[in-house]
């Protein structure tokens, strides 16, 4: 498994400017979040200075009512301060929750218009990753990230002003162990910052792992590959374990370190207020406000270094999260022409096509099918059959030549009335957990149940579909994992019929099924082909006697077409398939 690698620059400004666009529709909160920042960074240092008044006026003179009256001042601001805060935690986290809906649509929606090549190269535990523990990591910085190191930062600079203005002496005697927390902080956050790096990668790539073996278990059950497999997910793990346990290891460090630097500064500024108040320089109030100056002045930076911290975190994912929004692998969608009268004449003039750089799996692919023809494709395992049904619905583009249908080349059709008109039926299934009739609808609200039962009355699904708890609302769980290779085979072929397309493609439809199923379905198949075009993968040479054409492929070239009976007549590439194919059906008998 090919691992991930950290991301660049982290503290990246543009990357912010970015994000901020996901703000734009929500600025009339966000620029009263900035109103309430403000707000409590006035507020905090406030009560040092009352209290700074109080006892050096009213307790000084005797006042009681006065001392009073500064009480009930106190208890207001602490009210006041506390319904403040109450509203700042709420919007912050409203709004990051609300950013990071629309992150997540806007990906989500991004992934879906991605090229197949660009799943076939990416491993899906990493998109499910971006999609869920990135984004979930970009909500803290939003509510927890930005909005608080801005409040940390006006506190700083609000409860600097306060101690300037009480007594600028004990300002510079309190500030004097400054330098070396800076000095700390800004080695904390060096080395968090590529700690935090790490975390995600090891993050991303335990995920990549597990999903991929998840899905892929019964493979390593087969092949009885458990403990090595177990292995290969221990080393990634304690790797996983290695990077969280250094991030600790510096938090560990770092806030022992400023708590003695703090109490440092505190028992300068007694030591050095204890000996002016001996001489009257100083009064008691603006000692003990320093004392709760100071407590408040280290908490910010402190505080600050933290929420650094999620926002290195917040950075290092959305750069990764716009790395694949900026990700340019999707099928262009730039035709508009949206057919009245759609009848599914397909022609291939001079294709060529490669997965990757110039390895052509199809050179010079030439041929038609007219509108309710029939033609079969037929080769050898890797010949390009699959890639020319995959080129039709645009699933990947050409590399040179043109696909036209009814006359039309295919990017000049919108790509989803052109894949609405082509009904495509794998050989491997993929059902999703849900209810057999979302699986054949996917969930499309103009299919009503009636259109349904028709189509799986005309492949004859309904028999089984019938017995299961439930009927059509029988859950399949995931991949359909409840459901026979012929149950499932069957249900996609509803799913096909149900949207009534005038291409119909059946990539090996009925390989992986009985010869009972087979039938059944073959029965199903020819009746879904009148008045369609259809183009039919398939090994069993006997479901494919009476195509109008079939195409021989190998290595990616048409070797020969024609009929049946001239191929066989040819006694050449298909009459040996065929006589290949007629050896193992004596064998089998």
């Amino acid at each position: 498994m090919k691992k991930e690698t950290p991301s660049g620059n982290i503290l990246d400004i543009q990357v912010l400017k970015r994000l901020f666009v996901f703000v734009k529709p929500y600025i009339v909160q966000f620029n009263f979040l900035i109103f309430l920042t403000i707000a409590l960074a006035v507020l905090v240092p406030i009560r040092p200075y009352l209290i700074q008044y109080a006892i050096d006026t009213e307790v000084a003179n005797g006042d009681y009512d006065g001392l009073i009256r500064m009480v009930w001042l106190l208890v207001g601001l602490l009210v006041v301060q506390a319904f403040v805060q109450y509203y700042h935690t709420y919007l912050s986290s409203w709004l990051g929750q609300h950013i990071i809906r629309d992150i997540r649509t806007t990906l989500y929606a991004h992934v879906q218009r991605l090229k197949l090549k660009f799943f076939d190269n990416t491993p899906i535990g990493r998109l499910v990753t971006r999609n869920v523990s990135d984004i979930e990591t970009l909500a803290d910085v939003f509510s927890q990230g930005i909005a608080m190191m801005i409040g940390d930062l006006l506190q700083l600079i609000f409860i600097l002003g306060f101690m300037f203005y009480t007594n600028w002496q004990l300002t510079l005697v309190s500030l004097s162990t400054l330098p070396v927390l800076i000095f700390a902080t800004y080695i904390f956050k060096e080395k968090i910052k590529v700690s935090f790096n790490h975390v995600r990668t090891a993050v991303a790539n335990l995920n990549s792992f597990v999903q991929e073996h998840i899905t892929g278990m019964n493979i390593v059950q087969i092949f009885n590959s458990e403990d090595e497999e177990f292995k290969k997910f221990k080393e990634i793990n304690q790797e996983h374990r290695r990077a969280n346990i250094k991030s600790v290891l510096y938090y560990s460090v770092y806030f022992p370190v400023a708590e003695v630097i703090q109490a440092i500064g505190i028992g300068l500024v007694v030591w050095y207020g204890a000996i002016n108040m001996i001489d009257s320089a100083f009064k008691p109030g603006e000692l003990i406000a320093f004392i709760m100056y100071i407590m408040m002045f280290f908490r910010p930076i402190r505080m600050i270094a933290d929420k650094f911290n999620t926002l290195q975190m917040g950075i290092v994912s959305s750069n990764r999260i716009m790395k694949l929004l900026d990700s340019q692998e999707h099928i262009p969608d730039e035709g508009n022409y949206v057919p009245d009268n759609f009848q599914g004449s397909v022609s291939f003039k001079d294709v060529w096509f490669a997965y990757k750089d110039e390895n052509y799996v199809l050179k010079d692919i030439n041929f038609e099918v007219e509108s309710g023809q029939t033609i079969a494709l037929v080769g050898a395992t890797g010949a390009g059959k699959s890639s020319v049904i995959n080129l039709l619905s645009r699933f990947y583009d050409i590399n040179r030549g043109s696909i036209a249908i009814d006359g039309v080349g295919i990017k000049e059709y919108d790509l989803s009335a052109l894949r609405q008109h082509i009904g495509v039926v794998l050989q491997d299934v993929f059902l999703f957990s849900g209810s057999i009739r979302d699986n054949i609808s996917l969930g499309n609200p103009d299919i009503p149940l009636e259109k349904i039962i028709e189509a799986a009355d005309l492949v004859g699904a309904r028999e089984f579909i019938d017995r299961l708890p439930g009927g059509f609302e029988y859950n399949v769980m995931e991949r359909g994992a409840t459901l026979s290779v012929g149950q499932r085979q069957l249900i996609s072929f509803v799913r096909a019929m149900v949207y009534d397309p005038k291409i119909i493609v059946l990539d090996e439809a009925t390989s992986s099924v009985d010869t009972e199923t087979e039938e059944l379905i073959q029965n199903a198949i020819n009746k879904m082909m009148k008045g369609r075009t259809s183009i039919v993968i398939a090994h069993r040479l006997s479901t494919i006697q009476h195509a109008d054409k079939i195409l021989v492929l190998d290595n990616g070239e048409i070797k020969e077409s024609g009929t049946h009976d001239k191929l066989l007549a040819k006694d050449s590439y298909y009459s040996q398939l065929h006589k290949m194919q007629y050896k193992e059906v004596l064998i089998r008998e």
